[in-house]
């Protein structure tokens, strides 16, 4: 097998670089983001990137790193990766959509009690030296709604383990679910809002979901009811929430994503909810846990060597998806990414015969722009075919595994 090399920036779990290692992979890792320059530096060589949510890949970087050809995003979210031109340069991009799942629902839960209980300010006030023994204003969470913004993976998650506090379970989405338990989908957020005592939000930042909690739909929350939010950042008015707060109007909230969020740990930290004692804020740790990192890096390592080695795109965000199985012995494999147009297929298939090769099996998956194809032969394909199908004019990438 070819010699690969792979950057993973970000500090990704170390069992990610073991994985890499195990199967022959050169690793190199970085525990902080790049900027573009350093990055458009760092990617000449490297075939596979590995990142979480904070450096940015946008057209300019992948353009200028040809020799990349898989993008692993060790976190939920991609929108810090620019997957249309990633696509349009034979780019595979992965993510990790279910493995912090029960990490952030954890999370949830110790919100909703926390906030019921005012455990954030006792605990200010105890470090003041304050003891402030009180019964007023807290509350228990058994028999109080829990409305779910979102009712994803995590939102699900959240759905089971409020139910079996307890709570009566309503949600919110903008597609018919499978409803779990007792829970009951609402059709319109505005009635989800009027009913819930506690608010989580689980959507991902979209055009419709940004701003979607804002100065008129904060109005609509009971009076003294909590606003949970460990999605993204843009989905709440900020200013307005604090607005809300200070007013009276909710209980209080708990925030761990926000629109602007520090680089770094040694970056400060600002915001319109700071010194507003009923609101938990937290750097964005939702899934910040050993278990949810390390099944993270697991996950979307061996996503990446699969794509690697046998040109799988299950779990590709970007791609059209191939299922394949690895190279059996004595076969050899060739992956073309191709503009979907007509005749591409017809074109490989006559270099292949003229070379003298067997097809054993094809695989080929499309989407409007693009095409992913797999196939194997009974012996190597010559040099010269393999550069008469990389000059193809509909063809993006080629390479030869196995």
């Amino acid at each position: 097998m070819a010699k690969y090399k792979v950057l993973l920036l970000e500090n990704i779990h170390t069992i990610a670089r073991e994985l890499f290692v195990q199967r022959g992979f050169d690793v190199e890792t970085a525990k902080s983001a790049m900027t573009a320059d350093a990055l458009r530096d760092k990617l000449r060589g490297v075939h596979v990137l590995g990142i979480r949510s904070k450096t940015l890949v946008t057209k300019d970087v992948i353009e200028s790193a040809p020799s990349v050809f898989a993008i692993g995003c060790f976190c939920v979210g991609t929108a810090n990766v620019q997957l249309e031109p990633a696509k349009d340069q034979g780019v595979v991009v992965f993510n990790a959509p279910f493995s912090n799942t029960r990490s952030v629902a954890e999370m949830m839960i110790s919100h909703i009690v926390s906030l019921a209980r005012q455990i954030g300010q006792r605990n200010i006030e105890m470090h003041q030296g304050i003891w402030n023994k009180k019964s007023d204003g807290c509350y228990e969470v058994r028999g109080k709604t829990l409305g779910i913004i979102g009712y994803g993976n995590i939102g699900t998650q959240v759905s089971g383990l409020a139910e079996a506090m307890g709570l009566r379970v309503i949600y919110y989405d903008v597609l018919s679910k499978l409803t779990l338990g007792n829970a009951k989908q609402y059709v319109e957020l505005e009635e989800l809002l009027k009913e819930s005592d506690f608010v989580t939000l689980h959507v991902p930042a979209t055009p419709l979901t940004g701003g979607m909690i804002g100065v008129d739909e904060l109005k609509l929350m009971k009076k003294g009811a909590y606003l949970i939010n460990a999605s993204r950042g843009t989905v709440i008015d900020v200013p307005a929430l604090a607005q809300a707060l200070r007013d009276g109007h909710l209980g209080g909230a708990a925030i761990d994503v926000f629109p602007e969020e520090p680089e770094g740990n040694t970056d400060a930290f600002k915001s319109p909810l700071l010194d507003i004692p009923n609101v938990i804020l937290t750097p964005h740790i939702g899934g910040a846990t050993e278990e949810a990192q390390s099944s993270i890096g697991r996950e979307v390592a061996n996503t990446l060597i699969r794509h690697v080695i046998e040109g799988a795109t299950e779990g590709a965000v970007n791609f059209p998806i191939v299922h394949t199985n690895p190279p059996t012995r004595g076969t050899h494999r060739l992956l073309n990414v191709h503009r979907n147009v007509p005749g591409v297929l017809k074109d490989i298939n006559r270099i292949v015969s003229s070379s003298g090769a067997n097809i054993q099996s094809q695989h080929l998956a499309t989407d409007p722009q693009v095409g992913h194809l797999v196939m194997d032969f009974d012996r190597p394909l010559p040099v010269e075919s393999v550069e008469e199908i990389e000059t193809l004019a509909a063809s993006i990438r080629t390479r030869m595994v196995g």
